[in-house]
């Protein structure tokens, strides 16, 4: 227990910092005209204090720069959730285009991956052709100042980081559903950090951190919500998952199952986009918790759902070999077509 406490201490401070920084958003935001537009989706509801997910990332930064070594790795971090926090906020006031936004989204995940935070390997969990660890490193190019940077390694880093990235963000249809398997999320990755398997404290240190301040974020995003976090919120929270995954040699399997539905929602959405020959990347409201809101589902009850799953398959996480998390994703995929069918079902019945 002596060991355990200054690990998750910083993670409890947190909490109230956080609070404090997000009653002054609703205290002060609506005398900065920072405020949502709730016309653009057709409701009717008074204006909310909005994007005090800037809030989040300021608060992790602030623990950052205190418990961080500096080195290449810190450093890059740091500039990328600053260009992240910039990107997001100025897109929640008035919206980028997508290319643009895309184009942002990119570089920052090759910054990211050339100041240190990567990929090495894959653990094949079906011991695909004879393989038990995939090597990423194998083919790489010198970089002047950066050094000998991998291929195969920037391209599966760029892609999961951009996955990720995205992943919280395209859940993000009703209030506190983000910051709860937000706060689930960095819960299982600090366990999993501080377990026997991983010994990494510093990063446990830091999933507890991320996972009080989703948590004191969830405070206030909770039905009925007193403010929303945006973009700047969602897309903060849903790339330092991906990135506790690679972060001194996390482990991007338990990342991927704690973000499994998010993930499995969105390729299903972008699949029916497509089969309809529609834009994959446009918004609307198919995700499963839309999907269940047209059902008669309560916010709440959604986020009970969702949160109840993911915890599931996190706390599984914590105890199964690589092999295992493979029959876990397979069973969480088998779940997550089931209440897409579900819901289909029940919708279409309803319009008939």
């Amino acid at each position: 227990m002596k060991e355990l406490l200054p690990v998750i201490l910083p993670g409890l401070w947190i909490i109230p910092f956080t609070m404090v920084l997000l009653s002054l958003c609703i205290r002060f935001f609506p005398t900065w005209n920072l405020l949502d537009f709730p016309e653009r989706y057709g409701l009717t509801r008074k204006r909310l204090p909005y994007p005090t997910g800037i809030v989040a990332v300021f608060a992790f930064l602030c623990a950052f720069f205190f418990i961080e070594p500096l080195s290449m790795q810190m450093v890059g971090v740091v500039l990328g959730l600053l260009m992240l926090a910039t990107l997001t906020f100025i897109d929640d006031r008035t919206p980028l285009p997508f290319w643009f936004r895309a184009v942002m989204q990119i570089l920052l995940c090759i910054l990211l991956f050339i100041t240190g935070s990567r990929i090495y390997s894959i653990t094949n969990p079906a011991d695909f052709l004879g393989f038990d660890v995939i090597k990423l490193d194998s083919l790489a190019v010198s970089v002047p100042f950066f050094g000998s940077l991998p291929i195969l390694s920037g391209f599966f880093t760029i892609v999961w980081l951009g996955l990720t990235l995205n992943a919280l963000n395209w859940f993000d249809g009703i209030p506190g559903q983000v910051s709860s398997l937000s706060t689930i999320g960095f819960i299982m990755m600090g366990i999993l950090a501080y377990s026997d398997r991983v010994n990494q404290p510093h990063l446990a240190m830091l999933a507890f951190i991320l996972a009080g301040i989703s948590f004191a974020c969830l405070l206030f995003d909770f039905p009925p919500q007193k403010m929303l976090l945006g973009d700047s919120g969602s897309m903060f929270f849903g790339l330092m998952l991906g990135l506790l995954g690679i972060y001194q040699g996390g482990k991007v399997a338990t990342a991927f199952l704690v973000l499994g539905i998010p993930l499995i929602d969105a390729v299903f959405v972008v699949i029916r986009r497509l089969l309809r020959g529609r834009f994959p990347f446009h918004g609307d409201r198919d995700h499963l918790h839309h999907r269940l809101l047209q059902k008669g589902w309560s916010e709440r009850q959604i986020i009970l759902l969702t949160g109840s799953i993911g915890t599931a398959f996190g706390v599984t996480a914590l105890f199964l070999s690589t092999k295992g998390k493979g029959v876990a994703f397979l069973i969480l995929l088998v779940v997550m077509v089931g209440l897409t069918m579900y819901s289909r079902k029940k919708t279409e019945s309803r319009s008939q």
